[in-house]
């Protein structure tokens, strides 16, 4: 374990190299914060709105979007730990829409061109992003990417997302596009936890977090809405036009999305927090659970969450994602593993080392933690992946991150 800090000339230059994005306009304004042992360094830069307005501050609220998943998969361990769940324990007692599943023939099958399931849904698939149905971006246009669609199963579609009892009847109206376990799958496994939280608790999925997760870390300003008279502190989040490069703004702050609570509580990209509620949260994992003495879950919990999780046929999907599908992510999730929401570098692939872990945000948010350098970064912009600006920067911040340990 290294226990060193940063060198003031690396901070200085990762200053720089967050402030030349600010200054292209292309980036209207960022939060970072850097963490290594004891020392913690913050960047506030840039203004609220691309065209101006109030500036970034250490508390400002973002859209968390997918870095929500490292964070909210949290639950689900804690009742691992109790006991509660078990992880060969099948889901049907707790999510009876989800039994005698009926899987694809093949991935581009009509919808009733079907097989049974050879066997039920684990508590192990859901945590695992492997239980059988999920957002495959190299299969959009089959007939069971359109059916996900329609029936508003996904966030950031032109519709609600609809309250969990409904979410979950019409999730089972579909067939599995795999069979359980065989393929990683991105998204649905992630608000599927959430479901399943709160269903084996009797408690909701957000005060379920709140009272187990939220609370004991000090996250005061986390959770699925932000209040009225905190709006102020949630920046407009913006899409740019991918040809013009216009601003088009795609969650307004004052009665956008975020205004008031939503009637589903997405474990997979629902969540709203600042830099220091999630540093709160990345270091009680680089802790090994426990935050200011506090046990928050068990250290074989926090291992099973931050190591990968997947055998290379089961991760053969994520991986085409990331590598063949570069134009949608623009070269993100080249990790290599999987553990429980949240990418694990399982190859030197970049700057970061083996064993990283943490995940990236389509609004513009990257949140990882280091055990071999006992670093933290979080990164929270307002920009979404309409355009590559966002990640570029990410980029550009762990590459300077990573040249700034003076160890």
């Amino acid at each position: 374990m290294e226990n060193g800090s940063f060198s003031a000339a690396g901070l200085r230059r990762l200053r720089d190299v967050l402030t030349g994005h600010v200054e292209s306009g292309k980036i209207p304004g960022l939060v970072a914060l850097v963490s290594r042992g004891d020392e913690t360094h913050v960047e506030a830069l840039g203004t609220m709105r691309h065209d101006g307005g109030a500036p970034m501050s250490r508390d400002t609220i973002f859209r968390m979007a997918s870095t929500s998943k490292p964070v909210t998969i949290a639950a689900a361990m804690v009742l691992l730990d109790e006991c509660r769940l078990r992880l060969d324990d099948v889901v049907d007692p707790w999510l009876p829409e989800l039994a005698n599943r009926q899987v694809l023939k093949r991935i581009d099958s009509p919808l009733d061109e079907t097989v049974p399931a050879r066997r039920p849904i684990t508590v192990r698939d859901v945590l695992t992003s492997t239980f059988g149905l999920g957002m495959d971006m190299t299969a959009l246009g089959t007939p069971i990417l359109n059916a996900i669609f329609e029936r508003g199963l996904t966030p950031n579609l032109p519709v609600e997302v609809p309250e969990q009892d409904e979410w979950m009847r019409r999730l089972g109206e579909l067939p599995l596009m795999h069979q359980p376990g065989e393929h990683w799958q991105y998204q649905i496994s992630s608000d599927l936890v959430g479901v399943l939280v709160s269903r084996v608790t009797g408690q909701s999925f957000e005060d379920f977090l709140r009272e187990r997760i939220f609370e004991p870390l000090g996250m005061k300003d986390t959770g699925f809405h932000v209040p009225a008279d905190q709006l102020d502190r949630l920046p407009d989040l913006y899409a740019p036009d991918p040809a013009s490069g216009e601003f088009l703004i795609w969650d307004e702050a004052k009665g956008g999305r975020w205004s008031t609570p939503p009637a589903f509580q997405g474990g997979g990209g629902g969540l709203v927090s600042t830099a220091d509620d999630y540093h709160a949260y990345f270091r009680m994992l680089l802790n090994g659970g426990t935050h200011q003495g506090r046990r928050i879950l068990s250290r074989p919990a926090v291992e099973l969450m931050t190591t990968n999780r997947l055998s290379p046929e089961q991760n053969a999907a994520r991986t085409a994602l990331a590598v063949n599908n570069v134009h949608i992510s623009f070269g993100q999730g080249q990790q290599g593993g999987w553990g429980y929401g949240m990418a694990v570098r399982t190859y030197r692939g970049d700057y970061a080392p083996i064993g990283q872990y943490g995940w990236d945000g389509g609004a513009g948010t990257s949140a990882y933690a280091d055990p071999a350098n006992q670093l933290t970064g979080i990164l929270l912009t307002q920009v979404g992946y309409s355009v590559p600006n966002p990640a570029h920067l990410m980029n550009d911040f762990w590459t300077t991150l990573y040249q700034a340990i003076d160890a």
